[in-house]
Protein backbone atom coordinates (compact mmCIF):
# COMPACT_ATOMS: atom_id res chain seq x y z
CA UNK A 1 0.00 0.00 0.00
CA UNK A 2 1.32 3.51 -0.87
CA UNK A 3 1.81 5.46 2.02
CA UNK A 4 3.65 9.07 2.39
CA UNK A 5 5.49 9.46 5.82
CA UNK A 6 6.94 12.85 7.13
CA UNK A 7 10.01 13.48 8.37
CA UNK A 8 10.14 12.89 11.90
CA UNK A 9 11.63 15.95 14.75
CA UNK A 10 15.02 14.56 15.60
CA UNK A 11 15.48 14.32 19.57
CA UNK A 12 17.06 17.03 21.73
CA UNK A 13 19.38 16.74 24.41
CA UNK A 14 17.70 17.97 27.43
CA UNK A 15 20.72 19.27 30.29
CA UNK A 16 18.51 18.29 32.70
CA UNK A 17 17.82 21.48 35.79
CA UNK A 18 18.95 19.88 38.57
CA UNK A 19 19.83 16.10 37.83
CA UNK A 20 23.81 17.52 37.63
CA UNK A 21 23.96 20.60 40.58
CA UNK A 22 27.70 19.19 40.80
CA UNK A 23 28.43 19.99 37.53
CA UNK A 24 26.40 23.59 37.91
CA UNK A 25 28.40 24.27 41.29
CA UNK A 26 31.78 24.08 39.43
CA UNK A 27 31.48 25.94 35.83
CA UNK A 28 34.94 24.64 34.56
CA UNK A 29 34.33 21.22 35.51
CA UNK A 30 30.91 21.77 33.50
CA UNK A 31 33.10 23.30 30.60
CA UNK A 32 35.31 20.13 30.47
CA UNK A 33 32.14 17.47 30.29
CA UNK A 34 30.36 19.29 27.58
CA UNK A 35 33.89 19.35 25.17
CA UNK A 36 34.05 15.43 26.21
CA UNK A 37 30.00 15.38 25.07
CA UNK A 38 30.65 17.08 21.95
CA UNK A 39 33.81 14.87 21.11
CA UNK A 40 31.88 11.55 21.70
CA UNK A 41 29.20 13.03 19.31
CA UNK A 42 32.18 13.65 16.41
CA UNK A 43 33.92 10.82 16.62
CA UNK A 44 30.34 9.10 16.07
CA UNK A 45 29.09 10.98 13.40
CA UNK A 46 32.94 10.60 11.47
CA UNK A 47 31.93 6.75 12.12
CA UNK A 48 28.82 7.10 10.56
CA UNK A 49 29.96 9.22 7.47
CA UNK A 50 30.23 6.45 5.08
CA UNK A 51 27.03 5.22 5.62
CA UNK A 52 25.56 8.41 5.60
CA UNK A 53 26.67 9.50 2.29
CA UNK A 54 25.68 6.07 0.73
CA UNK A 55 22.12 6.11 2.53
CA UNK A 56 21.74 9.84 0.95
CA UNK A 57 20.77 11.72 4.35
CA UNK A 58 21.46 11.69 7.87
CA UNK A 59 17.87 10.62 8.29
CA UNK A 60 18.55 6.58 6.00
CA UNK A 61 21.29 6.51 8.40
CA UNK A 62 19.11 6.92 11.34
CA UNK A 63 15.95 5.06 10.31
CA UNK A 64 16.56 3.40 7.22
CA UNK A 65 15.42 4.56 3.78
CA UNK A 66 12.37 6.31 2.95
CA UNK A 67 10.28 6.94 0.59
CA UNK A 68 10.26 10.66 -1.38
CA UNK A 69 7.48 12.95 0.39
CA UNK A 70 5.78 12.72 -3.32
CA UNK A 71 3.87 9.38 -3.84
CA UNK A 72 5.49 6.77 -5.66
CA UNK A 73 3.02 6.15 -9.04
CA UNK A 74 1.74 2.65 -8.79
CA UNK A 75 2.15 0.22 -12.24
CA UNK A 76 -0.61 -1.03 -13.79
CA UNK A 77 -2.04 -3.88 -11.87
CA UNK A 78 -3.38 -5.95 -15.52
CA UNK A 79 -2.72 -5.92 -18.84
CA UNK A 80 -5.43 -6.31 -21.70
CA UNK A 81 -5.09 -9.52 -24.13
CA UNK A 82 -6.36 -9.55 -27.77
CA UNK A 83 -9.79 -11.35 -26.41
CA UNK A 84 -10.64 -8.38 -23.91
CA UNK A 85 -9.70 -10.39 -20.76
CA UNK A 86 -7.86 -8.17 -18.67
CA UNK A 87 -4.21 -10.25 -17.30
CA UNK A 88 -3.15 -9.03 -13.90
CA UNK A 89 0.73 -7.78 -14.54
CA UNK A 90 2.14 -9.91 -11.13
CA UNK A 91 1.58 -13.84 -10.63
CA UNK A 92 2.52 -16.02 -7.88
CA UNK A 93 4.92 -18.75 -9.84
CA UNK A 94 4.65 -22.25 -8.12
CA UNK A 95 7.62 -23.81 -10.17
CA UNK A 96 9.61 -25.35 -7.68
CA UNK A 97 7.53 -24.72 -5.47
CA UNK A 98 7.49 -28.28 -3.50
CA UNK A 99 5.01 -30.93 -1.97
CA UNK A 100 3.29 -29.47 1.44
CA UNK A 101 4.60 -25.74 0.58
CA UNK A 102 2.86 -25.16 -2.68
CA UNK A 103 -0.61 -24.56 -0.77
CA UNK A 104 -0.01 -22.53 1.88
CA UNK A 105 2.23 -20.19 -0.32
CA UNK A 106 -1.38 -19.86 -2.81
CA UNK A 107 -3.25 -19.52 0.90
CA UNK A 108 -0.86 -16.46 1.37
CA UNK A 109 -0.32 -14.50 -1.89
CA UNK A 110 -4.43 -14.64 -1.97
CA UNK A 111 -5.13 -13.17 1.18
CA UNK A 112 -2.60 -10.66 0.04
CA UNK A 113 -4.10 -9.85 -3.12
CA UNK A 114 -2.84 -12.06 -5.61
CA UNK A 115 -5.61 -13.42 -8.18
CA UNK A 116 -3.04 -14.58 -10.67
CA UNK A 117 -1.36 -17.96 -10.21
CA UNK A 118 1.06 -19.52 -12.81
CA UNK A 119 1.28 -23.21 -12.58
CA UNK A 120 1.84 -26.33 -15.07
CA UNK A 121 0.80 -30.17 -15.51
CA UNK A 122 4.58 -30.89 -15.22
CA UNK A 123 5.29 -28.87 -12.08
CA UNK A 124 3.45 -32.14 -10.12
CA UNK A 125 1.82 -29.62 -7.75
CA UNK A 126 -1.85 -28.60 -9.17
CA UNK A 127 -3.67 -30.80 -6.92
CA UNK A 128 -2.45 -29.14 -3.86
CA UNK A 129 -2.84 -25.44 -5.22
CA UNK A 130 -6.57 -26.60 -6.09
CA UNK A 131 -7.26 -27.38 -3.01
CA UNK A 132 -5.78 -23.81 -1.68
CA UNK A 133 -8.00 -22.57 -4.14
CA UNK A 134 -11.30 -24.80 -2.63
CA UNK A 135 -10.67 -23.60 0.28
CA UNK A 136 -9.84 -19.70 -0.31
CA UNK A 137 -13.02 -17.57 -0.22
CA UNK A 138 -11.99 -15.76 -3.51
CA UNK A 139 -14.81 -16.64 -6.12
CA UNK A 140 -13.50 -18.12 -9.56
CA UNK A 141 -14.12 -14.99 -11.69
CA UNK A 142 -11.69 -13.22 -10.05
CA UNK A 143 -9.39 -15.24 -10.55
CA UNK A 144 -6.44 -15.93 -13.07
CA UNK A 145 -5.51 -19.71 -13.48
CA UNK A 146 -2.81 -20.61 -16.21
CA UNK A 147 -1.42 -24.19 -16.64
CA UNK A 148 0.88 -25.31 -19.36
CA UNK A 149 0.74 -28.44 -22.33
CA UNK A 150 3.54 -30.73 -21.86
CA UNK A 151 5.72 -31.88 -24.47
CA UNK A 152 4.29 -35.29 -24.40
CA UNK A 153 0.58 -34.31 -25.05
CA UNK A 154 1.15 -32.59 -28.28
CA UNK A 155 -0.62 -34.60 -30.65
CA UNK A 156 -3.88 -33.18 -31.06
CA UNK A 157 -5.59 -36.20 -29.34
CA UNK A 158 -3.98 -36.17 -26.24
CA UNK A 159 -4.27 -32.38 -26.05
CA UNK A 160 -8.00 -32.44 -24.41
CA UNK A 161 -7.35 -35.16 -22.03
CA UNK A 162 -3.79 -34.30 -20.88
CA UNK A 163 -5.91 -29.80 -20.09
CA UNK A 164 -8.89 -32.49 -18.41
CA UNK A 165 -6.60 -33.22 -15.99
CA UNK A 166 -5.01 -30.39 -14.80
CA UNK A 167 -9.03 -28.93 -14.85
CA UNK A 168 -9.77 -31.94 -12.27
CA UNK A 169 -6.67 -31.02 -10.29
CA UNK A 170 -7.13 -27.41 -10.11
CA UNK A 171 -11.05 -27.81 -8.92
CA UNK A 172 -12.11 -26.02 -12.36
CA UNK A 173 -14.04 -26.27 -15.72
CA UNK A 174 -11.70 -23.83 -17.51
CA UNK A 175 -8.85 -22.17 -17.37
CA UNK A 176 -7.76 -18.23 -18.38
CA UNK A 177 -4.68 -19.36 -20.08
CA UNK A 178 -3.21 -22.11 -21.46
CA UNK A 179 0.40 -22.67 -22.93
CA UNK A 180 2.49 -24.73 -25.58
CA UNK A 181 5.22 -25.08 -22.61
CA UNK A 182 8.01 -25.67 -25.05
CA UNK A 183 8.31 -25.53 -28.63
CA UNK A 184 9.62 -29.42 -28.06
CA UNK A 185 6.95 -32.23 -29.13
CA UNK A 186 7.59 -35.84 -27.53
CA UNK A 187 6.10 -39.43 -28.81
CA UNK A 188 3.97 -40.84 -25.90
CA UNK A 189 6.22 -44.04 -25.85
CA UNK A 190 10.03 -43.84 -24.42
CA UNK A 191 11.79 -41.10 -23.04
CA UNK A 192 11.87 -37.77 -24.19
CA UNK A 193 11.44 -39.39 -27.59
CA UNK A 194 11.35 -36.50 -30.17
CA UNK A 195 8.55 -35.48 -32.52
CA UNK A 196 10.10 -34.23 -35.58
CA UNK A 197 7.30 -33.47 -37.03
CA UNK A 198 5.32 -31.60 -34.44
CA UNK A 199 8.38 -29.48 -33.52
CA UNK A 200 8.84 -28.91 -36.82
CA UNK A 201 5.27 -27.47 -37.49
CA UNK A 202 3.34 -27.00 -34.34
CA UNK A 203 0.20 -25.74 -36.38
CA UNK A 204 -1.71 -29.04 -35.86
CA UNK A 205 -1.20 -28.69 -31.69
CA UNK A 206 -2.46 -24.95 -32.01
CA UNK A 207 -5.55 -26.04 -33.74
CA UNK A 208 -6.70 -28.56 -31.27
CA UNK A 209 -6.10 -25.68 -28.55
CA UNK A 210 -8.30 -23.28 -30.78
CA UNK A 211 -10.94 -25.97 -30.88
CA UNK A 212 -10.97 -25.90 -27.18
CA UNK A 213 -11.02 -22.44 -26.38
CA UNK A 214 -14.09 -22.71 -28.75
CA UNK A 215 -15.50 -25.35 -26.42
CA UNK A 216 -15.01 -23.04 -23.28
CA UNK A 217 -12.53 -24.61 -21.66
CA UNK A 218 -9.52 -22.13 -22.04
CA UNK A 219 -10.17 -18.83 -22.50
CA UNK A 220 -7.05 -17.59 -23.83
CA UNK A 221 -3.80 -19.54 -25.38
CA UNK A 222 -0.57 -18.52 -25.65
CA UNK A 223 3.21 -20.03 -25.86
CA UNK A 224 6.34 -20.26 -23.74
CA UNK A 225 10.14 -20.65 -24.30
CA UNK A 226 9.60 -19.90 -28.00
CA UNK A 227 12.00 -17.29 -29.75
CA UNK A 228 11.53 -15.13 -32.39
CA UNK A 229 12.08 -17.85 -35.24
CA UNK A 230 9.83 -20.28 -33.67
CA UNK A 231 7.30 -17.60 -32.71
CA UNK A 232 7.24 -16.78 -36.73
CA UNK A 233 6.93 -20.80 -37.77
CA UNK A 234 4.06 -20.71 -35.65
CA UNK A 235 1.82 -17.79 -36.69
CA UNK A 236 3.10 -17.67 -40.55
CA UNK A 237 -0.36 -20.38 -40.70
CA UNK A 238 -3.40 -18.76 -41.06
CA UNK A 239 -4.14 -18.87 -36.89
CA UNK A 240 -7.93 -18.56 -35.68
CA UNK A 241 -6.40 -16.96 -32.28
CA UNK A 242 -3.24 -15.08 -32.21
CA UNK A 243 -0.97 -15.93 -28.86
CA UNK A 244 -1.25 -14.12 -26.09
CA UNK A 245 1.56 -14.16 -24.32
CA UNK A 246 4.63 -15.77 -24.64
CA UNK A 247 6.43 -16.76 -21.29
CA UNK A 248 10.09 -16.65 -21.03
CA UNK A 249 13.10 -16.35 -18.86
CA UNK A 250 13.61 -12.67 -18.59
CA UNK A 251 15.65 -11.12 -15.76
CA UNK A 252 18.81 -8.96 -14.49
CA UNK A 253 20.91 -11.39 -16.11
CA UNK A 254 19.06 -12.22 -19.55
CA UNK A 255 17.13 -9.17 -20.20
CA UNK A 256 16.67 -10.14 -23.91
CA UNK A 257 16.02 -6.62 -25.08
CA UNK A 258 15.57 -8.29 -28.61
CA UNK A 259 12.93 -10.44 -28.37
CA UNK A 260 11.23 -7.58 -25.95
CA UNK A 261 11.41 -5.03 -28.62
CA UNK A 262 10.33 -7.61 -31.10
CA UNK A 263 7.37 -8.50 -29.14
CA UNK A 264 6.37 -4.91 -28.58
CA UNK A 265 6.46 -4.44 -32.10
CA UNK A 266 4.50 -7.46 -33.14
CA UNK A 267 1.43 -7.05 -30.11
CA UNK A 268 2.56 -9.93 -27.83
CA UNK A 269 2.78 -9.71 -24.15
CA UNK A 270 5.99 -11.37 -22.84
CA UNK A 271 5.65 -13.00 -19.27
CA UNK A 272 8.33 -13.15 -16.82
CA UNK A 273 9.33 -15.96 -15.37
CA UNK A 274 12.67 -16.01 -12.98
CA UNK A 275 12.78 -12.23 -12.51
CA UNK A 276 14.92 -12.32 -9.77
CA UNK A 277 17.11 -14.96 -11.62
CA UNK A 278 17.35 -18.34 -10.87
CA UNK A 279 17.70 -19.58 -7.40
CA UNK A 280 21.97 -19.43 -7.89
CA UNK A 281 21.12 -16.02 -8.74
CA UNK A 282 18.62 -14.29 -6.18
CA UNK A 283 21.10 -13.07 -4.35
CA UNK A 284 23.43 -11.60 -6.49
CA UNK A 285 20.52 -10.14 -8.21
CA UNK A 286 19.68 -8.24 -5.16
CA UNK A 287 23.37 -6.96 -4.49
CA UNK A 288 23.21 -5.36 -7.67
CA UNK A 289 24.67 -1.61 -7.19
CA UNK A 290 21.82 -0.17 -9.46
CA UNK A 291 19.06 -2.18 -7.64
CA UNK A 292 20.31 -1.29 -4.15
CA UNK A 293 20.99 2.54 -5.57
CA UNK A 294 17.39 2.67 -6.31
CA UNK A 295 16.09 0.64 -3.60
CA UNK A 296 17.49 3.14 -0.93
CA UNK A 297 16.47 6.54 -3.19
CA UNK A 298 12.87 5.11 -3.20
CA UNK A 299 12.22 3.79 0.10
CA UNK A 300 11.68 -0.15 -1.26
CA UNK A 301 13.50 -3.35 -1.36
CA UNK A 302 15.77 -4.59 -3.70
CA UNK A 303 13.42 -7.26 -5.10
CA UNK A 304 10.54 -4.41 -5.53
CA UNK A 305 12.98 -2.76 -8.24
CA UNK A 306 13.78 -5.75 -9.81
CA UNK A 307 9.81 -6.78 -9.97
CA UNK A 308 9.08 -3.19 -10.64
CA UNK A 309 11.10 -2.71 -13.29
CA UNK A 310 10.18 -5.81 -15.19
CA UNK A 311 6.56 -4.76 -14.77
CA UNK A 312 7.58 -1.07 -16.05
CA UNK A 313 9.45 -3.12 -19.39
CA UNK A 314 6.06 -3.52 -20.29
CA UNK A 315 5.83 -7.31 -18.93
CA UNK A 316 4.06 -9.74 -16.56
CA UNK A 317 5.87 -11.05 -13.84
CA UNK A 318 5.93 -14.43 -12.32
CA UNK A 319 8.21 -14.16 -8.95
CA UNK A 320 8.36 -17.71 -7.14
CA UNK A 321 8.34 -17.66 -3.57
CA UNK A 322 6.78 -19.90 -0.63
CA UNK A 323 7.98 -17.71 2.24
CA UNK A 324 5.07 -15.44 3.25
CA UNK A 325 6.81 -12.30 3.48
CA UNK A 326 8.22 -12.25 0.39
CA UNK A 327 5.30 -13.36 -1.37
CA UNK A 328 3.63 -9.95 -0.16
CA UNK A 329 6.72 -7.73 -0.82
CA UNK A 330 6.64 -8.83 -4.26
CA UNK A 331 3.42 -7.94 -4.95
CA UNK A 332 3.78 -4.46 -4.42
CA UNK A 333 5.28 -2.73 -7.43
CA UNK A 334 6.13 1.48 -8.13
CA UNK A 335 7.19 3.06 -11.01
CA UNK A 336 10.76 3.71 -11.11
CA UNK A 337 11.85 7.46 -12.36
CA UNK A 338 12.63 7.31 -16.15
CA UNK A 339 16.87 8.40 -15.54
CA UNK A 340 16.85 5.15 -12.85
CA UNK A 341 15.03 2.40 -15.33
CA UNK A 342 17.73 3.42 -17.90
CA UNK A 343 20.59 3.25 -15.86
CA UNK A 344 18.97 -0.30 -15.10
CA UNK A 345 17.93 -0.90 -18.41
CA UNK A 346 21.94 -0.30 -19.44
CA UNK A 347 23.57 -2.09 -16.46
CA UNK A 348 21.43 -5.27 -18.03
CA UNK A 349 23.05 -4.53 -21.20
CA UNK A 350 26.54 -4.71 -19.83
CA UNK A 351 27.21 -8.42 -19.41
CA UNK A 352 26.88 -11.37 -21.90
CA UNK A 353 23.11 -13.02 -21.21
CA UNK A 354 23.62 -15.56 -18.57
CA UNK A 355 20.08 -17.98 -19.39
CA UNK A 356 19.88 -20.19 -16.71
CA UNK A 357 16.69 -22.49 -17.96
CA UNK A 358 18.24 -24.61 -21.12
CA UNK A 359 17.00 -28.25 -21.17
CA UNK A 360 18.60 -28.71 -24.30
CA UNK A 361 21.16 -31.05 -23.23
CA UNK A 362 19.11 -32.58 -20.76
CA UNK A 363 16.66 -33.90 -23.50
CA UNK A 364 19.53 -34.94 -25.63
CA UNK A 365 18.27 -32.69 -28.48
CA UNK A 366 20.17 -32.72 -31.84
CA UNK A 367 20.02 -28.88 -31.73
CA UNK A 368 19.50 -25.93 -29.14
CA UNK A 369 15.73 -25.20 -28.75
CA UNK A 370 16.80 -21.56 -27.91
CA UNK A 371 18.56 -21.14 -31.29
Amino acid sequence: MLFSQGYQQLPTFDKGAGEHDSFQRKEPRKRRFSLLGIAVIVIIMCASLPRIIRSRGFWAACHGPQRNSSTLAKLPSHYTLPSGDKIPSVALGVWQAGKGEVGSAVTTALKAGYRHIDGAWIYRNEEEVGQALKASSVPREELWLTSKLWNTFHAPEDIEPALDQSLSMLGTDYLDLYLIHWPIAFKKEGANVLDEDLTADPYPTWQKLEELVDKGKIRNIGISNFNIRRIQNLTANKLKYQPAVNQVELNFWNPQPELLKWSKENGLLLEAYSPLGSNTQVGKSLAVPEVKDIASKLGITPAQVIISWSVQRGTIVLPKSVTASRIVENLDVFEIPQEDFEKLEEAAALHPPQRVVNPSNGWKLPFDVFE
